[in-house]
């Protein structure tokens, strides 16, 4: 019988953490190498921007496949070969010259790989830590979100000296590296080296539900539902930032020494990276739904406020920071809130499926963002419609998906009676 080693269970996620942070790069520093792409490819910049999407697509909408492969394998393996074919993308990429070789290289194997590594190791923590999912979740998914900071700047500068194809070889080969070995250390929890779930705490699943039988549960399209709301709501923001702050006239101005514009990026990819094991930790302690909802009421306030103070250059950079702590959390409390009713035996799988919310909302707020703006001439009614999605998904999480995963799980508490059909009602716990 093997015992809880909490050394073993903080060696796991450091792993993890490690891992993550070397598939980081491929998204959060893509803007550094668009216009040498174009230069080099003769491409426009909308045809050398589909990488990017491939990118993306390739990440989110083929994460069930990748989960199917990581629990059908082995998880080590899996992950090792999605870390270096991250890596890898970056090193094929630095060879090419054509746009067709963009896609191949940045797009396909880099959006492969970090697929692979994102839902591996989300779906590895959730299992070691079953008493502390949320930060667990939040800690990993910090180091996907802030991994690129600590290679921002050297990239910048090796740019500069000695171009970006040298640039993208040698850090690429570097997050290939470090990301395989890194991976070669990870492994699933074997019985009896975790420990129980408090049930005071947090509602848990008493039994392992396959991903067939989960798709075919309404409370699973609920979590996709809210995920893929809250998911589009925030990248609306998120992926236009530059282009209000110009507009608010707010870009250029001098904030703590610094300009607005990249002063409020850096500190928003901070804020961004800290909300995920903040509001992991404290719904691992007070529950999911609770911090869903004030999570997601806080999102919806600060973007009312950013959009009230807009002209003043002080107030948009802080605030921006409050908005991206109110929206990074979604990367920590749904999974850990997946796990929690459907089981770890498929987690891995089970939230493939659920990552998939987060490419709808990818597709969707940018380019609705954009046509909203281009239609009315003004970003207001897109902050208007990223605060209604914050305050429909809060009110869902605490007036729906709480009574209804209750009842599914077969808590004692107000229940929703139609989510707990024959073919989805549990044994108590």
């Amino acid at each position: 019988m093997h015992t809880v080693s909490d050394r073993t269970r903080w060696i796991q996620l450091g792993l993890g953490l490690l891992v993550m942070m070397t598939i980081s790069s491929p998204q959060y520093v893509w803007t550094l190498f668009v216009k040498p792409f174009q230069a080099t490819t003769g491409a426009s910049l909308a045809a050398v921007q589909v990488a990017f999407t491939m990118l993306i697509v390739l990440q989110t909408f083929f994460s069930p496949v990748q989960g199917w492969l990581i629990e059908r394998f082995s998880a080590k393996a899996m992950i090792a070969l999605g870390a270096a074919l991250s890596g890898l993308g970056w090193v094929a990429a630095s060879y090419t010259d054509t746009l067709w070789g963009l896609y191949a290289t940045y797009g396909l194997l880099c959006g492969l790989g970090t697929g692979i590594v994102y839902v591996g190791v989300v779906g590895l923590m959730v299992r070691w830590f079953p008493e502390r999912r949320g930060f667990a979740a939040g800690v990993v998914a910090a180091g996907y979100g802030m991994g690129a900071i600590a290679t921002t700047f050297p990239i910048t500068d090796m740019i500069a000296a000695s171009g970006y194809r040298h640039t993208l070889l040698v850090f690429g080969a570097i997050m290939a590296v470090v990301g395989f070995v890194a991976a070669l250390g990870l492994r699933t929890p074997k019985a009896g080296e975790t420990p129980a779930i408090p049930a005071d705490k947090v509602a848990s699943a008493a039994r392992d539900v396959a991903p067939a039988e989960m798709l075919r549960s309404p409370l699973f399209w609920l979590m996709f539902a809210m995920m893929a709301m809250m998911s589009t709501g925030g990248l609306m923001v998120v992926a236009q930032f530059a282009a209000f702050a110009k507009e608010f006239g707010v870009a250029d101005a001098m904030v703590f020494g610094f300009a607005a514009l990249p002063f409020a990026l850096t500190f928003d990819r901070i804020t961004n990276g800290l909300t995920r094991p903040f509001f992991g930790w404290v719904s691992d302690h007070v529950g999911r739904e609770n911090t869903m909802a004030v999570a997601f009421a806080l999102e919806a306030v600060a973007i009312g406020l950013l959009l009230m103070f807009r002209e003043n250059a002080y107030a948009f950079a802080l605030l921006s920071g409050v908005v991206f702590f109110a929206w990074g959390e979604i990367f920590s409390l749904f999974p850990s809130t997946l796990t929690d009713t459907f089981g770890t035996k498929h987690a891995t799988t089970n939230y493939g499926f659920l990552y998939m919310a987060q490419g709808v909302g990818s597709l969707l707020g940018g380019p609705v963002a954009a046509l909203i703006h281009d239609a009315v001439g003004s970003w207001v009614p897109v902050f208007g419609i990223a605060i209604v999605l914050d305050l429909v998904v809060a009110a869902l999480a605490w007036f729906v998906l709480k009574p209804a995963r209750r009842a599914y799980l077969g808590v004692p508490g107000p229940a929703v009676p139609e989510v707990a059909t024959p073919l989805t009602a549990r044994p108590a716990v």
